[in-house]
């Protein structure tokens, strides 16, 4: 038998009440996390699993991903490693889940994990919050001039208020377009709407009735304009717009 196998009776043995094992042959699932998550759930992680995790939290290097693939049963990668259809393909026989740290799987090559039997999870929702908080910040920071503002006053250069110093732009009565109105662009469009912002989107579809109040393929008379869709979903179409400018 395979060493896949022993633990595979192994763990079924462990599990099963009427069977008297050896608790010293219950294996938990080896587990290598490429990046430094947060304290609580590494330490679950470890409470729970055999694990080996990435203390430097640097990027994992192609060599070190090659070695943790053969010698796992999951892998819990980030967006910044490429879990592309070479790295799968020489992955070993116990290696049964890809647990990605995220939402996005583009960096994940779904189609080779899917031939060799392996799951693949992500995270969908939980950052849709923070990105559109994200977004707003940026939209707000752009034309108030929060960054020049910063800089100068960090650099010593600023000399106090005068009626023209580092005027900016308000955003009220500005339309925002939005290209993608899935989570993070109908979350994007409450906040921006509070601004006084009109809001102009294109999507695959229509939004829910209730959402009215959004102006549907519209985008092209924005003053502002946020992507707020999976990369290369509308790359051509975008890229054209800016040309056009």
């Amino acid at each position: 038998m395979f060493e896949s196998e022993h633990r595979l009776t192994d763990l079924r043995a462990c599990r099963n009440p009427m069977v008297m094992v050896d608790p010293r042959r219950c294996l938990n699932p080896r587990v290598v996390v490429t990046r430094e998550l947060p304290d609580p759930v590494m330490e679950r992680m470890a409470a729970l699993f055999e694990t080996q995790f990435n203390r430097s939290d640097e990027k994992m290097s192609r060599e070190r991903l090659v070695a943790a693939v053969a010698d796992c049963d999951v892998l819990v990668p980030t967006v910044t490693d490429a879990i592309d259809a070479e790295l799968i393909a020489g992955a070993g026989p116990r290696l049964k889940l890809i647990a990605n740290f995220g939402a996005g799987v583009n960096h994940i090559d779904l189609k080779a994990a899917r031939a060799r039997r392996i799951i693949v999870t992500n995270t969908p929702g939980v950052l849709t919050e923070d990105t559109a908080d994200m977004t707003m910040a940026l939209i707000l920071s752009v034309p108030r001039r929060l960054a020049e503002g910063e800089k100068l006053v960090r650099s010593g250069a600023w000399k106090g208020w005068s009626p023209g110093g580092m005027l900016g732009h308000r955003i009220g009565g500005k339309a925002l377009g939005i290209v993608g109105m899935g989570r993070i662009g109908q979350a994007l469009a409450k906040r921006a709407a509070a601004f006084g912002l009109s809001i102009h989107y294109h999507n695959r579809r229509r939004v829910h009735p209730d959402l009215h109040v959004y102006h549907y393929a519209d985008y092209e008379r924005s003053h502002l304009l946020s992507i707020a869709a999976r990369h290369g979903t509308y790359e051509d179409e975008v890229d054209d717009l800016l040309r056009e400018g």
